[in-house]
Parts: structure tokens; C-alpha cells; sequence
């Protein structure tokens, strides 16, 4: 006997201006099963979901809830079918407790009592699992803890239906497994969880089936038990990927960037980088991996001269000469003038990277403005290499011309990975450079680094998926609190033992 269906969406289309974001979509899910929603940068999945929980409302199309059909115009109309979302971005009040949160917006008959609220939070934790103080202020949570209060705000409104939206982007994997321990019980508790993600091998792990979209289209569901990584790439992008990161053994290593004792505070005066020590050698890979906002950006920002450091020495041993060049407090352009060449992508692509308004070519020219005489500047140069990213790359855009903040988050990173490495730097620092991107453009940056490597380059890799770290890197630093808990060989690591050290709270060594 089939199981009921709980949500199924018919033929759903939606469009932003000439931008078709979905298109005749179908989607079936089960009372009581996991379902993992796939698809490359741009294919619709966040924004089917976000008409399912409210946000967005279709052009055509139907939703059925348990059956009937129904109109969903608000995030309110949502939560009366039992329908929660938990975006990737929390929406929490930092200086409220868990149980606060939670009481926010909640329409409760008669008194408003948080006693009450609080009994029903730990009840809700009691039944699924959640570790969690009902009584901590979210200022004082860490990521996953926030994410536990965002999980329990939609199952305290009564939820049967949930939608994750890359959940275990910023998680370690022991609290990745703890997460998907929690939605087991969930399923077993007869709930619907739809999770989207990037990671193939979570999804295997986790859903029941997958259901994947290809520029806005609904390609099909498949039993997980039925499929692999290769299959549903294949499904993703409409031909066969290779998913093989190609990682040569280190060759010539020589030092060219050595860091010692490195500390520097934030602006409330609280250490955000705590003695970081490490030397990174030509002609490797060093990956860093670490919790969000352990220090990570920080720490680069320090090399490239954007960040004040209190202490510590930053030295960089020039290829040509062999001449030890201080770093420390110089800023970019009196590290350019060194001769120093650190290229460097910054967690915020239009914030720091590139700049909105400006076209493709002008953000190639950012890197060499200075070159031009007087008034005139160069422009054939950043055209041609613009030109040459967009092939290379396969940049989706009508052309060089167009503005950056009219393409999608994953051509954008494209862009800013592109212009960095033509650089041809000594030193490349990459900060989450495949963060928004698919599957296939994601091993194409992969690639590239290694490329980057086996030409000398001394490569820093600042990643948030463990299991690429460890494919992909030479060596892997751990931090965690802007302290370094261990450096580890990328060949031999194992997964657990990254997670464990990303949790450290010591310094290595001591």
C-alpha cells in the first residue's frame, strides 16, 4: 500500500522579468521520508521551495497539501498547512533566549505565559533529541545551536512539513550527524523534511529519495538506494562529469609564506586571532578548515594588509631573489609594491571582491587601473582576459558588458576566481571559492587550484566541506577561536579527527 502524499506541487512556473526560475514543475513528497532536492547553480530549487513556505507566490501552478489544494500567499498561510522553512540565514534576535525566540509571533490563546513556552520547548527537544539551554541567549550560541532554535521555532508551530535549506554548510560533522540523527527521528515521527543541498555524499547518506531540477526544470526522483554521486550528476547537469579531483604530489616545495604568533582583537576588544603560527611552501596546497567564524577570514585578510594585527610576524620569501620581505602592517598596495603577488578571494564576493555596478571588464581592471598613463587606461588587456573567463569558465552572461550584480551568486564567484588567478600569483589565498557554485563548476575551481600548485604557487584553501579538504589539500590546519588545534596530512586524515580538532579549544601542541 502507497503511503499519502503529504505535499505535491503541479506544474508550478515562476518568472522574474525575462528570468525564468521554474518552469512546469512537478514535486511529490511522502508523510514520513526524507527528500533531497538537487540541482546546479540557478535551477529553481530554493525558489520552488520558497513558494511552497510562502515567500514567493507562483505564475502557475498548484500546490496540494494531504490531498487538497490549496493557495499559499504568505509565510503565515504556510505554517496554517503545517509547512516550516529554515533558511540559510537565521533570523534570530540576538539578544533574546531560545525560548523568546521561539514565543516570537506565536498567536497563543489567552495569557502569554514563557513558562508554558519553555515546557513545550524542552518537550520538543525531549521527543527529537536536540541538545539545547531553552534559557541562552542566542549572542552566546554557537552555529548549530542557533540552527537547533530556528528547527524548534517551526515544529513549535506545529510543523509536519519541513524545508532545509543547506543545512550542514556551516557544521562540523559531528554536528552534521547530530543534525541528521534529529530528522531520522523526525521520519520516524511520521514528519516530512526536504532538505536542499550541495553535498552529493549527504544526501546519499540521508534521503529516502532525490528529486532533481535542471535550469528551472523538474528532471526526476530517484530512490537513493538506487543511485550514486555519478548518477545523479549526470541527472544534475545533463552529461556525464567526472567527479575526480586530481591531486599531484608536491614538488620543489620551498617556504614562501611563514606566519608567526599572529593576534589581533575585534572591535569590542575580543581576540579574534590567538598566536597563529604556520608556513606555507611553493608548489602545495594548505587547506584551513575550522567552524565558522573561527578566524578564517580574518587570518587572510591579516596576509593580504586588510586586517590590523596586535602581534606577530608575517614573513614572504620572494621566488626570484629569495629575499625575506615583512608583511606585517604594510597595506595592499605596499605589498604589491614589494613585488609580494597575493591574490586573494574573500568570503564577500561584491562587498570586497567586485563591484556591483561595474561590468566584467572593469572588474578586470581593478587589478591594473594603476598601469595606464595619466588619464587613459588599458582596456584591451582586462577585455581579453574577461572574455577568456567567461569561455573558461562557462560564466553565464549575455556578454563582457554586463553589469556583475545582474548574474547569479555562482557566476559571480566565477568571475572573481578567474580574475585572482590570472593574477599569477606567488601566493594564492582562497576563502570559500566554490561557496554558491555546482557540482561541475565546483571541480573546475578544484582543478584550477591544483593547476595553480603543480606551477609553483603556494595555495591556501579556506573550505567548509571536509570531505574536499582531505581530497584536495596537501596539508590541513585546523583552527578554531583564531587558535591553530592542529595540522594534519590531507592523505592520511580522517574525518572524525578533523571534527574533533575544529572543536579543540587548546592551542596544538599544548
Amino acid at each position: 500500500m502507497e503511503r499519502p502524499l503529504a505535499l505535491e506541487c503541479r506544474g508550478i512556473t515562476k518568472t522574474f522579468g525575462s528570468v525564468v526560475a521554474n518552469k512546469n514543475c512537478d514535486l511529490q513528497v511522502y508523510h514520513g521520508e526524507i527528500l533531497a532536492i538537487l540541482g546546479e547553480n540557478g535551477s529553481g530549487k530554493t525558489t520552488l521551495m520558497n513558494m511552497v513556505a510562502g515567500i514567493y507566490f507562483p505564475d502557475e501552478g498548484q500546490i496540494y497539501v494531504d490531498g487538497k489544494e490549496v493557495t499559499i500567499a504568505s509565510p503565515k498561510d504556510a505554517f496554517s498547512y503545517r509547512i516550516g522553512m529554515i533558511h540559510q540565514h537565521f533570523k534570530l534576535v540576538d539578544v533574546f533566549t531560545a525560548c523568546e525566540n521561539v514565543a516570537l509571533g506565536v498567536e497563543d490563546k489567552g495569557r502569554y505565559r514563557l513558562a508554558d513556552v519553555r515546557r513545550k520547548v524542552i518537550e520538543i527537544t525531549q521527543r527529537y533529541g536536540f541538545v539545547i539551554d531553552p534559557d541562552k541567549r542566542v549572542a552566546d550560541m554557537s552555529v548549530s545551536e542557533k540552527q537547533t532554535v530556528e528547527i524548534i521555532k517551526v515544529l513549535y508551530r506545529g510543523a509536519d512539513i519541513l524545508i532545509l535549506d543547506e543545512p550542514t554548510a556551516v557544521l562540523t560533522p559531528q554536528e552534521t550527524e547530530k543534525l541528521f540523527n534529529v530528522l531520522r527521528r523526525m521520519r520516524e515521527d511520521n514528519k516530512s523534511v526536504i532538505i536542499i543541498t550541495h553535498k552529493l555524499h549527504e544526501v546519499l547518506s540521508l534521503s529516502d529519495r532525490v528529486a532533481v531540477l535542471r535550469r528551472g526544470e523538474y528532471v526526476g526522483t530517484v530512490q537513493t538506494a538506487e543511485a550514486d554521486e555519478n548518477s545523479l550528476t549526470e541527472m544534475m547537469m545533463g552529461v556525464k562529469v567526472e567527479l575526480n579531483i586530481h591531486r599531484s604530489e608536491p614538488k620543489d616545495t620551498k617556504e614562501r609564506l611563514v606566519v608567526k604568533n599572529l593576534h589581533s582583537v575585534n572591535d569590542e576588544g575580543k581576540p579574534v586571532l590567538n598566536g597563529v603560527s604556520f608556513t606555507a611552501y611553493s608548489g602545495e596546497i594548505l587547506g584551513i578548515a575550522g567552524i565558522a567564524g573561527s578566524g578564517q577570514r580574518e587570518l587572510l585578510e591579516s596576509i593580504a594588509g586588510l586586517y590590523h594585527l596586535t602581534e606577530g610576524e608575517i614573513t614572504y620569501i620572494d621566488p626570484k631573489t629569495d629575499a625575506h620581505e615583512n608583511l606585517r602592517d604594510k597595506t595592499p598596495i605596499e605589498i604589491r609594491d614589494l613585488g609580494v603577488r597575493l591574490s586573494f578571494v574573500p568570503e564577500d564576493r561584491l562587498g570586497m571582491g567586485l563591484v556591483g555596478n561595474m561590468d566584467i571588464v572593469d572588474n578586470m581592471m581593478l587589478r591594473s587601473y594603476q598601469k595606464g598613463r595619466g588619464m587613459f587606461l588599458h582596456r584591451r588587456e582586462p577585455r581579453d582576459l574577461a572574455q577568456h573567463i567567461i569561455e573558461d569558465l562557462q560564466v553565464v552572461t549575455p556578454g563582457a558588458s554586463t553589469p556583475v550584480r545582474q548574474l547569479s551568486g555562482g557566476n559571480v564567484q566565477k568571475v572573481l576566481v578567474g580574475r585572482e588567478i590570472a593574477a599569477a600569483p606567488s601566493v594564492l589565498m582562497a576563502a570559500y571559492p566554490v561557496r554558491g557554485l555546482d557540482v561541475n563548476a565546483s571541480y573546475t575551481i578544484y582543478n584550477l587550484l591544483n593547476h595553480q600548485k603543480e606551477q609553483g604557487v603556494a595555495v591556501i584553501f579556506v573550505g567548509e566541506d571536509l570531505d574536499v579538504l582531505m581530497e584536495l589539500c596537501d596539508r590541513i590546519m585546523v583552527i578554531n577561536s583564531g587558535m591553530v588545534t592542529g595540522i594534519v596530512d590531507g592523505r592520511t586524515a580522517r574525518k572524525d579527527e578533523i571534527g574533533l580538532l575544529m572543536t579543540k579549544s587548546n592551542k596544538e601542541g599544548e
